[in-house]
């Protein structure tokens, strides 16, 4: 055999997968997640011709045809009922995000040396080691992530910018986007003798 008889292996391309972006499932899948009211209507606004082969009447016909009525019906309901389920849970989050506290404590080292420890970011799923890092760079000083008396992280930055954090917070700057001013508080501990 010479060379030229042997053809090239093609090179075999990636499939290309869409993913819905309500919940990260592939379209024909977003029936078993537990939003697929929004996920029927982001597939219909970006892609309708998707849309129109797995949610067209004729569609859900040829799905549906194997199912008895009952079946059917069960499955609308359990359906209904994910739905409000997970939008319940998200709302329920979103509350607890709005009621949590961040606080702001400027503590007293030794006379006239201070730490500042920022507590309750996480609560507003704020990465507590880029923030601490963000801080450390702001303020060109030290910052760490550490557990406080009750066993949860805080930053703690070396000095006293208890003022500088809280206007950061107010602009919505850098990470800290997305946080009410009104949850902040700041607290002042001295050392105790």
């Amino acid at each position: 055999m010479s060379s030229s008889d042997q053809q090239e292996p093609q090179a075999i391309q990636p499939v290309q997968v869409l993913y819905c972006q309500i919940c990260t499932f592939p379209p024909e899948y977003c029936e078993f997640g537990s939003s697929l009211t929004r996920c029927k209507e982001w597939l219909h606004e970006t892609h309708p011709q998707l849309h129109e082969k797995y949610y067209s009447d004729e569609a859900l016909q040829s799905k549906l045809g194997t199912l008895s009525l009952e079946a059917q019906a069960k499955l609308e309901k359990d359906t209904a009922k994910k739905e409000a389920k997970a939008e319940a849970k998200a709302d329920a989050a979103l509350k607890k995000k709005m009621a949590s506290q961040i606080s702001i404590r400027r503590i007293e080292r030794n006379r006239r040396k201070f730490v500042t420890a920022v507590h309750g970011l996480e609560a507003f799923e704020i990465d507590l080691k880029k923030a601490a890092k963000f801080l450390a760079q702001k303020f060109a000083t030290g910052a760490s992530v550490t557990k406080n008396a009750q066993g949860q992280d805080e930053i703690v930055v070396q000095g006293d910018v208890s003022d500088e954090i809280l206007e950061l917070i107010e602009n919505n700057t850098g990470l800290f986007k997305g946080i009410p001013a009104a949850n902040v508080e700041i607290v002042e501990e001295k050392k105790k003798k």
